[in-house]
């Protein structure tokens, strides 16, 4: 009985030792894949958007504001080409734009065994779009900066006391506003108007670093 207390308290000691603490923070840094889950309302025309993949390296900060509270900033910078598709002109290519989303979720961390700690939380976006790239037939594209919510889940999985994995899953519910103009010799030069949805799916993997 008295190896098996000695056994269970080592092994407490043990877990201790790679648990999260108040005022830890952590870096990580993974690729990720931004799948946008693309629609649109388009007047005049009428279609909907398509909103290219791609995949990135993403950055990111932890600072845990409790044991198993933490505040997390998310950073990195995505480029997309966009398209109206189905539209009473055809499909368009609306050329190439950038989005520069930082996020700010506040995540809790439950840890499930030795240097296994799964995290989920929510919290808030905001996009700003720059580098826009008109397509062929456009001579001027808008994209309205934008809050929107965000949710996150994940799990960090150690490799040593400083060191750890990370599989991360963002869902932000991201929407934008459009004013399209054409080259004269489309349309006439139509201006038209678009409510965008964007709700990129992003998943993530990759290294974190404690310190």
């Amino acid at each position: 009985m008295k190896k098996l207390l000695l056994f269970n308290i080592l092994c407490c000691f043990s877990l201790l030792g790679f648990a999260q603490q108040k005022g830890e923070w952590r870096a990580r840094l993974r690729a990720t894949a931004v799948v946008p889950d693309a629609s649109a309302a388009i007047s005049t025309i009428g279609g909907s958007a398509d909103i290219s993949n791609t995949v990135i390296p993403e950055l990111d900060f932890t600072y845990f504001l409790f044991d198993r509270v933490s505040a997390n900033l998310i950073l990195g910078t995505t480029k997309h080409k966009v398209t109206a598709k189905g539209t009473a002109l055809g499909d368009v290519d609306l050329g190439k734009v950038w989005l520069l989303p930082p996020t700010l979720t506040f995540l809790y961390h439950q840890p499930v065994g030795k240097g296994i700690l799964p995290y989920v939380g929510a919290g808030v976006n905001y996009t700003i779009f720059y580098g826009v790239k008109e397509g062929p037939a456009i001579a001027d594209i808008s994209y309205k900066n934008k809050f929107g919510f965000a949710t996150q889940l994940g799990v960090d999985i150690n490799i040593s006391k400083k060191w750890f994995i990370n599989i991360d899953a963002k869902k932000i519910w991201l929407k934008t506003e459009n004013t399209v103009t054409t080259v004269p010799e489309v349309a006439g030069g139509a201006t038209v108007y678009a409510d965008t949805k964007i709700n990129p799916w992003l998943f993530s993997v990759g290294a974190g670093f404690k310190f």
